[in-house]
């Protein structure tokens, strides 16, 4: 399937309205085009089971689907007992997962139209889609663009997060993020509060049992509570929290959310608190810490914007970092890095035959999700059909037991950076003042 980029989200969502319109040519379409048309909505919102069993644990959600969707009773309990099920094949143990992110798609694309049937379940997809998108703040339509607010900026592949104020870049993160089976969406949410000492309560999952009682709240300061000294909210199944070792930085460390150490997410509520107007200094922190049993949460006095982006190809310091497809969604191909270089005025076709040359090799090796395995459908001279690539690695599927555990690590090369000469002084800011966690 050909990878929408997430820069057209905006416009995906206006042809996701469509999809109560096309029960017409729904009727000519094989069965075979509608599930790849339903699975196609489904990758436009990461979707995947345990997705939906986090927004289960969301207030209103259930409420939602039954008033919203017109879903009835058995239909919700079924849907939780799907996604209740497929995370209950996760665990956390060191042996890598054998489920690609595009497997836990399809897989959720059918539980869906099992359960829902095709033209509901195409409802359900676009009802999700417009939950999680902010009509007013979408993700913006050109690449690598820098902001000209004040706003957060994460690109989960490159495990970064960036603080801008008014258009500069004034702080750099490295940072953890959701496992590949507990992808952390793209989108643009809102920061509107810091909580202090946040209490946690585990959901009924494989990964928390033995450790904790589900559904049992641990209290703040506890040793078992993976949230750390503080957590921002920035829309479910997202936070942005601490309780992070520092050796999870640049690699997977969260279900679904943006993991720092409690040294860095001390620091960025100092500055996420300073860019809100409502500062709150490193000694005030250290007071609410000092009453790390007591739960207190602070209203920021102008929300934060908080940008979500998945960019596996952006320009800095004169060069084209390629950075590995962590999440299997085919983004390193020649037509991405055309409409990059495009956004600096740059053409592919005038680069010099050594540049073409090397960010060819580049797009390829990059090319790869975190377990090391070439991604299918993302075209590229020095790969072979995208078929063959499938096929061998459901062959390989097939010779070996599926485990379920969550890929914990991103295997080999992260990122390779291509010089282009006429990127010069062209791109994407480098990091400031960058907090590494060490």
């Amino acid at each position: 399937m050909k990878y929408i980029n997430t820069y057209l989200f905006g416009i995906l969502l206006a042809a996701l309205i469509l999809t109560g319109c096309r029960d017409r040519n729904a009727k000519t379409q094989s069965a075979s085009d509608r599930e790849a048309d339903l699975t196609e909505q489904a990758e436009n919102t990461d979707f995947t089971l345990a997705w939906l069993n986090a927004l289960f644990y969301e207030e209103d959600f259930e409420r939602t689907l039954k008033s919203d969707l017109q879903l009835n009773k058995e239909q919700v309990t079924a849907l939780k007992a799907a996604a209740s099920a497929a995370v209950g094949e996760l665990s956390e143990d060191e042996e890598a997962s054998t489920k690609s992110f595009k497997a836990s798609i399809k897989q959720a694309t059918t539980e869906i139209v099992r359960i829902l049937g095709e033209q509901k379940a195409g409802q359900f997809f676009h009802f999700i889609a417009a939950r999680y998108a902010d009509e007013q703040n979408k993700l913006p339509l050109q690449p690598n663009q820098v902001p000209e607010d004040t706003r957060i900026v994460v690109n989960a592949p490159a495990f970064r997060m960036d603080v801008f104020q008014q258009g500069k870049l004034i702080k750099t993160y490295k940072i953890g993020v959701g496992y590949p089976e507990f992808p952390l969406p793209t989108g643009v949410r809102k920061a509107t509060n810091v909580i202090f000492n946040p209490t946690w309560t585990p959901p009924d999952e494989p990964w928390v049992k033995g450790k904790v009682t589900p559904g049992e709240k641990v209290p703040a300061g506890s040793k078992l509570n993976p949230l750390g000294p503080i957590k921002i909210p920035i829309g479910m199944p997202s936070l942005i929290h601490g309780g992070k070792d520092a050796s999870k930085l640049g690699a997977f460390a969260s279900h679904g959310c943006v993991g720092l150490t409690d040294a860095q997410v001390q620091d960025f509520t100092k500055v996420l608190t300073q860019v809100a107007g409502s500062p709150i200094s490193a000694e005030e922190i250290a007071d609410y810490e000092k009453k790390n049993t007591k739960t207190e949460s602070v209203k920021l006095k102008q929300p934060v914007l908080v940008e979500l982006r998945y960019e596996t190809i952006v320009a800095q310091d004169g060069q084209l970092h390629i950075y590995r497809d962590v999440y299997e969604r085919g983004t390193n191909t020649i037509e991405n890095a055309t409409r990059v270089l495009d956004a600096y005025g740059v053409k592919f076709e005038k680069l010099s035959e050594q540049e073409k040359s090397n960010l060819t090799q580049a797009l390829n090796e990059m090319n790869q999700d975190a377990r090391g395995n070439k991604i299918a459908g993302a075209d590229h001279p020095d790969q072979g059909p995208a078929e063959d690539s499938a096929q061998k690695r459901e062959a390989a599927k097939e010779n070996r037991k599926e485990k379920g555990q969550v890929t914990r690590k991103v295997l080999g090369q992260q990122d390779i950076a291509v010089p282009i000469a006429a990127l010069k002084d062209k791109g994407y800011p480098a990091p400031i003042a960058y907090n590494t966690g060490n």
